[in-house]
């Protein structure tokens, strides 16, 4: 999936929560968004997803201005987009294995196969002998694994993942971005990654796009991280 911004401005009444952004990730692409809290990165997240429209410019998705498009394209869209939140969102009287389906359930996913996909994305995140126990069971690593699995359960063109290190440790942190290294290089998804924290900006080696207070600081030249070699997609199944 690929997407751009252009000239896109979001205020909120009198507050200004974007200034003028544009900027364009391609298909493959491993971003990093960055940038303090509050400087508008969820904002643009919440914008990719259609929960709030730009108040000036346009976003295009897959050649797809999603300004211009009806509620239901835009959902159909939204289901090639997987999230993952900072605070996990997870349904804590669900289990592990429920929360998936749940994900299932909202692309009207084919129950046929349904097991067996969330075996397999399990057991990529590693937490197949965990499927039965509830969020209140799991670890803080293991509940963003969980988080991760709901996500790739739907086949996602592109992943979205809102500060997915905020609540974590080192450790479980560097095993969350090594798993996010082999999906996009492995699928060939789409990731943007958003985080204020300086040790993983520094250390993860992907293009980064800078904002702070509403604007863009910085970006490279070219944001493409792909090499034009062509990647076979592993689909769920």
């Amino acid at each position: 999936m690929d997407i751009a911004f252009k000239s896109v401005t979001k205020n909120y009444g009198l507050i200004t929560a974007l200034k003028n952004i544009t900027f364009k990730v391609n298909k493959g692409d491993f971003i990093l968004l960055t940038g303090p809290s509050g400087s508008g990165k969820t904002t643009i997240f919440k914008i990719i997803l259609g929960e709030i429209k730009p108040s000036q410019g346009n976003v295009i998705i897959n050649k797809t201005d999603i300004n211009s498009i009806k509620k239901r394209q835009m959902e159909e869209i939204r289901k090639k987009i997987g999230v993952i939140f900072q605070d996990y969102q997870l349904v804590f009287d669900k289990t592990v294995e429920e929360n998936i389906s749940l994900a299932l359930d909202i692309i009207q996913d084919d129950r046929q196969n349904r097991l067996s996909k969330i075996e397999k994305v399990l057991k990529t995140v590693g937490l197949l002998g965990r499927r039965y126990l509830f969020p209140s069971q799991l670890s803080g690593g293991e509940l963003q694994r969980t988080a991760l699995a709901r996500a790739l359960a739907i086949d996602p063109e592109m992943i979205l993942a809102d500060e997915p290190m905020g609540n974590l440790d080192e450790i479980n942190s560097l095993k969350l971005i090594e798993l996010f290294k082999q999906i996009n290089s492995e699928n060939n998804t789409t990731i943007i990654m958003a985080t204020h924290n300086p040790y993983f900006i520094n250390k993860l080696d992907y293009p980064k796009i800078e904002i702070d207070f509403g604007e863009i600081k910085n970006q490279p030249n070219q944001t493409s991280t792909n090499t034009g070699k062509k990647k076979k997609k592993i689909k769920i199944k």
